[in-house]
């Protein structure tokens, strides 16, 4: 099994961006399921109908999200929708709408997707580690054996531990949230395919997909800053896991950048 994972569209910018590479990428690769994080796809950031559908529509079988997800109050119905193929992280308060996981089934071939958010530095949650034992243990029993992972974090060291807690029991766990791709994709010891972060599909030159003078005058002075998102040349960081379909095992793990 071939499971195209995207990082963060940010902004229109990075929806636009979206659409023109994924097609003709995912032909090339011989993709079976592409799951996209798509938090921060709305202008500002959290993620709206609008931007839901042009994702879906550019080729995303899933969208995965994290902290931002429930920020615009208008994306509520389609996390409600059973058919809508969109997901919050699992671990958010039990009033939250929506679920935190979602099977896809394609030419006999099941992924399970889990959504998970950390605790270090993000709003307060359930243990993610609790909840991932729990939802496992249900993805089990309908011997789903192809399970990736999406936990949005900011510390490297949690997403870490994660990874080793999960190695052999997931096929892969990919970490959003910090929009820089990390340098550490590899397959751990027990089958797993994991990296830190997969990084962002936005412009460039931005610090995050954020105006670099908008986020220099928040670093600088603390204030409260209204970001933009700027033009410019975009880029989708994304990763490749493939895995044994029977085993559920990772066979290798490789990453891009797609301009």
């Amino acid at each position: 099994m071939r499971i195209l994972f995207v990082g963060d569209v940010v902004a229109p910018q990075g929806c636009e961006h979206l659409r023109r590479v994924l097609p003709a990428f995912k032909k090339m690769q011989n993709i079976d399921f592409c799951i996209v994080n798509g938090e921060n796809s709305a202008q500002g950031n959290g993620i709206l109908p609008g931007s839901c559908d042009h994702i879906l529509d550019s080729g995303a079988d899933l969208i995965t999200t994290g902290n931002h997800a429930l920020k615009r109050v208008e994306i509520e119905k389609y996390f409600e929708n059973e058919n809508i193929p969109v997901i919050r992280p699992l671990n958010f308060h039990r009033s939250a709408p929506g679920k935190g996981y979602y099977v896809l089934e394609r030419k006999g071939m099941r992924l399970g997707v889990i959504n998970l958010m950390g605790r270090i530095y993000m709003d307060a949650c359930e243990n993610p580690f609790d909840e991932a034992d729990r939802i496992l243990s249900e993805l089990n029993s309908q011997g789903i054996k192809n399970i990736l992972i999406d936990f949005h974090g900011e510390a490297t060291s949690e997403k870490r531990v994660m990874g080793f807690y999960l190695d052999g029991k997931v096929s892969a766990v990919l970490g959003t949230h910090t929009h820089i791709q990390t340098s550490d994709a590899q397959i751990l010891p027990q089958g797993t395919a994991y990296i830190t972060d997969t990084g962002m599909t936005g412009v460039i030159n931005s610090v995050l997909g954020v105006e670099i003078g908008c986020a220099t005058k928040k670093v600088i002075t603390g204030l409260p800053i209204h970001f933009k998102n700027p033009e410019g040349e975009c880029q989708m960081d994304c990763v490749i896991v493939e895995t044994d379909n029977k085993t559920g095992r990772a066979v290798s793990i490789e990453r891009f950048n797609i301009q």
